[in-house]
């Protein structure tokens, strides 16, 4: 290598275009040539960060700027070899092999460079669903379907199509299916009517049912909504109470060994099921999603089910929206579009999409179109809708019409003026669960209001909003002033688990809030949890493991929760993580109404701007 690239390669330490990491593992990955080249050096560092981006793999032709650093304060540029030319040269490398080696480093023939762990991830993923989807299952009655599904799912007035309906016939046809649709369009009350089918059409043995979600908050709301939606379901209380309801975490179902990356449950000792739901999985990453189709048993049933509009997942990879071919809605093949027709007696034709294509990954996917909360054209359904569109002009006349209730708009150009007009809100969203005495009541009131930013760090983000909304709880005398940072307790604290802890059941995305016990005479404070099953669970504070303040919160933390009322916070400049899915996912965290905060060019710039992650899971699943 000569001296000038040393000398790039050593400025890039201290640009930040590269972590610590990138660094380290470029030069792990360079010390597999003879001679130290600084082209291999670069896409090793470049693959690196773009997983830490959320990225499967990186692309050579994207990668291949004219100047990498043209934009820094650098006195020297950067340029990157042709993709042509970087191919042979990586090839040239032992740390780089072709799909089917076992190297550091894969490129595939469509350019595309992956750590080997996430090229395999992919590949057994891609695999797995491919399996999964050929044919239907057999030994279904007809007759027995036709009535039980129009029983479990009558037909609704002035709606052409029951896509719930459709759903639960997909479901039970198909060893892998999707349901994938946005707040209020009755996932959940489909997934209880799903396995009200199955248990109805089970001869002789009752089927193993496994429900599990991302998070244990998820997991939570899952197994309440599940338990509502069991009162409304036409069939007999044998066959509800065969709807289990407790709801895993994937991490438990899985069971992790400790000190590794590896679970219990594997492609050699699957899950013990025959049926397996994942509520939320647009959570899901690559490597955890791939390792749960894996633990599925060949011959079991698997339904996933989320939006495939929300945010990606925050580790590598967007799954769910891979899965469902982002915004394409598919129809189905004309043999299987015939058969939900004789079982569902929904005509298709125009409304129901036709596909040309023969039977495949388009026939396992439902997309739920009606929204049973929310209306199509205004309110917090019509800004959602504007936004997954990209129509920022729709979007910003929708959150500034006057006639629009559920919606709010504050013009915040200021910190100040951020502090002024939130003061007042935060002691009307939090004052009622402050003087709550039980457990159960606390919770309820807090998982009526939350405060949601885009940002972690920041005048706009969520640590300077929890120190604002200590402040003023404090000097309402809602909750103790000024707790030094040596004893954060008191009580009423809200706090969110950030870190998996097995032993204790808690898991990242949880919260709790601190309480001394309603039924002792002492102070002593314990934090509760609402339970799976509906229970509540309480720890000494000294017991949980890692956690934070939560009256506020990330958007990407309050995926799998709803509230009354949202209170979205966006910063006053443009950062690349503000977008589409970010401001959709934390608008439909609101069942009622919802106040955004920010300017208009940054909420117009997120909107026109859309996740990008880069993968070859598509092309696997849809080419």
């Amino acid at each position: 290598m000569n001296n000038y690239n040393k000398k790039i390669i050593t400025q890039l330490n201290h640009t930040g275009l590269f972590s610590e990491i990138d660094i380290h593992f470029a030069r792990f990955i360079a010390r597999f040539s003879p001679d130290w080249n600084a082209d291999i050096f670069l896409a090793a560092a470049l693959v690196s960060r773009a997983t830490a981006d959320g990225n499967i793999c990186l692309e050579l032709e994207a990668a291949a700027e004219p100047a990498l650093l043209g934009d820094r304060d650098m006195p020297d540029k950067l340029y990157l070899p042709s993709p042509t030319q970087w191919r042979q040269t990586l090839f040239s490398s032992p740390a780089v092999g072709r799909p089917g080696d076992k190297r550091p480093l894969i490129l595939d023939d469509r350019n595309r460079l992956y750590l080997y762990r996430y090229w395999d991830y992919e590949k057994k993923l891609a695999h797995a669903i491919k399996e999964r989807i050929k044919g239907e299952l057999q030994g279904i009655d007809a007759g027995e379907l036709r009535t039980s599904i129009q029983q479990l799912f009558p037909e609704v007035e002035n709606q052409k199509i029951n896509w719930q309906k459709i759903a639960a016939t997909v479901a039970v046809l198909k060893r892998f299916s999707v349901i994938t649709g946005g707040p209020g369009s009755g996932k959940t009350f489909t997934i209880t009517g799903i396995l009200a089918l199955l248990l109805a059409s089970a001869r002789g043995t009752t089927p193993n049912i496994l429900l599990a979600a991302p998070t244990g908050k998820a997991a939570a709301r899952l197994a309440e909504s599940i338990k509502q939606a069991k009162e409304y379901l036409a069939c007999s209380d044998a066959i509800k109470s065969g709807i289990p309801d407790e709801v895993y975490t994937i991490h438990r179902l899985l069971k992790p060994m400790a000190g590794t990356p590896y679970f219990r449950h594997h492609i050699d000792n699957p899950l013990p099921a025959d049926i397996v739901v994942i509520d939320e999985a647009s959570m899901v990453d690559l490597a955890l999603m791939s390792k749960l189709v894996e633990a599925v048993a060949r011959d079991a049933r698997l339904l996933l089910v989320g939006d495939k509009d929300q945010l990606a997942s925050v580790e590598a990879g967007s799954v769910l929206g891979d899965i469902c071919d982002r915004q394409i809605i598919h129809g189905f093949s004309k043999r299987f579009l015939n058969k939900i027709e004789k079982l569902t007696g929904t005509k298709g034709g125009d409304s129901i999409p036709l596909s040309e294509d023969q039977p495949g990954l388009q026939d396992c996917i439902t997309v739920l179109q009606k929204s049973y909360r929310f209306s199509a054209h205004g309110g917090i359904g019509g800004l959602s809708r504007t936004i997954n569109l990209g129509d920022a002009d729709a979007s910003l006349a929708l959150i500034n019409s006057p006639s629009e209730t559920s919606i709010r708009w504050h013009d915040v150009r200021s910190r100040s003026m951020l502090i002024h007009e939130l003061t007042r809100m935060i002691v009307d969203g939090y004052r009622k669960y402050l003087i709550c005495q039980d457990p159960g009541c606390a919770m309820d009131e807090f998982s009526r209001f939350k405060i949601l930013c885009a940002l972690k760090r920041g005048p706009f983000g969520v640590t300077t909003i929890n120190r604002l909304a200590e402040q003023v709880l404090g000097d309402e005398g809602l909750i103790p002033r000024a707790q030094p940072l040596s004893n954060p307790w008191y009580r009423g604290r809200p706090v969110l688990i950030t870190r998996n802890d097995y032993n204790l059941g808690l898991f990242n995305g949880d919260i709790g809030i601190t309480l001394p016990d309603p039924d002792s005479s002492d102070d002593e404070l314990h934090v509760y949890f609402s339970g799976s099953a509906g229970e509540f669970r309480r720890f000494p504070i000294h017991a949980l493991s890692e956690h934070e303040t939560v009256y506020a919160m990330t958007v990407h933390k309050s995926q799998g929760s709803e509230f009354d009322h949202v209170v979205l916070i966006l910063p006053d400049k443009d950062y690349p993580l503000l977008t589409r899915e970010l401001i959709y996912t934390g608008l439909t965290r609101a069942r009622q109404t919802v106040s955004v905060w920010g300017t208009e060019p940054v909420l117009r710039t997120a909107i026109l701007r859309k996740i990008e992650r880069t993968s070859g899971l598509w092309e696997a699943l849809w080419t």
